[in-house]
């Protein structure tokens, strides 16, 4: 064989190797992406967001219901891929080790501006309770009849709380926390200042209902973690390393308080969380776009195009 035939021989063999190496933007092990539904309907939404888009990439989302501590437990064992509910810093205490050892890693902020703590109705700040240790106050004890109301168990908000009420010099000392879902607590707090009744609950900001309520947060939290707050995603470790075109995506990801109030109130209304994230996709067609960036599907092709094929747009 020539010299001349050789070399069209390798560059057709490079050619193809390089057509070969393109066609795969991640590993077959990845076209499966694990995500975490904690059941807080603000992680519903953006999670609704990921797994639409997800899967017009080609990807296979699959989102598993778990509560915090067995998430955290689950990306560590590598049962989960990725969570995008990270409150801080109310959730220190549940990632501290996980995040110390380096089996959980965090891969950047998807929502600023967001609030997390103790409300009361604003009637109930106007009659001069303000603060933590307003509460500690008998007389305001008596009329909130000692209770405190949070969420479903084993979520940091509850767990900050419980630490409150278990310190003597809290203003939270001798309550106790009515424990329930996110739709429950939420029931008693509106059955509650419809009637002008007193109640402190946890609140937090997006949320379309609590949005819409008259409400004011308590000061004096002191280093609880309540008080300003940022959303995190966390992954796996080594997981954006292993699987670098969905790992840029979810890195990619970043929301705002009105597109997560908007789809909040869809799914409290009853919506499913990834058809409110389609509509949501199709009404604001660019919101996209810098999520896409750098990323293709899961074969390689264009990331843009096939989203816009996949939502009809």
């Amino acid at each position: 064989m020539s010299r001349m035939k050789i070399f069209a021989a390798t560059l057709g063999l490079v050619a193809f190797v390089s057509a070969s190496t393109a066609f795969a933007a991640d590993a077959e092990s990845c076209k499966k992406v694990r995500l975490s539904d904690v059941g807080w309907t603000d992680i519903q939404a953006t999670t609704g967001v990921a797994s639409v888009l997800l899967t017009a990439l080609g990807y296979e989302p699959e989102v598993i219901q778990l509560s915090v501590p067995v998430t955290y437990a689950s990306l560590k064992n590598n049962d989960l891929d990725v969570f995008l509910g990270n409150w801080m810093p109310s959730m220190t205490a549940d990632i501290k080790d996980y995040a110390a050892e380096g089996s959980v890693e965090t891969v950047g902020e998807n929502l600023t501006g967001a609030g997390y703590g103790l409300v009361v109705p604003t009637y109930m700040a106007d009659a001069g309770v303000k603060t933590l240790a307003d509460l500690a106050k008998p007389e305001i004890k008596e009329k909130l009849d000692g209770k405190v109301y949070g969420i479903e168990a084993g979520n940091d908000g509850n767990r900050i709380i419980l630490d409150m009420i278990a310190k003597p010099d809290s203003g939270l000392a001798g309550y106790e926390l009515v424990e329930s879902s996110e739709a429950g607590m939420l029931t008693q707090a509106e059955q509650s200042m419809k009637d002008n009744q007193w109640i402190v609950f946890l609140g937090w900001t997006p949320h379309p209902v609590m949005g819409e309520m008259k409400i004011s947060y308590l000061d004096g939290m002191g280093d609880s973690g309540f008080g300003a707050a940022t959303v995190l995603t966390n992954v796996r470790k080594g997981y954006v390393a292993e699987c670098p075109n969905v790992g840029k995506f979810i890195t990619n990801l970043k929301f705002d308080l009105s597109m997560e109030n908007t789809m909040m109130d869809a799914i409290l209304k009853g919506g499913n969380a990834n058809d409110v994230a389609t509509e949501w996709l199709k009404k604001n067609p660019d919101a996209a776009t810098p999520w896409l960036n750098g990323v293709t599907t899961f074969d390689g092709g264009d990331a843009a195009a096939a989203v816009k094929t996949a939502l009809g747009s």
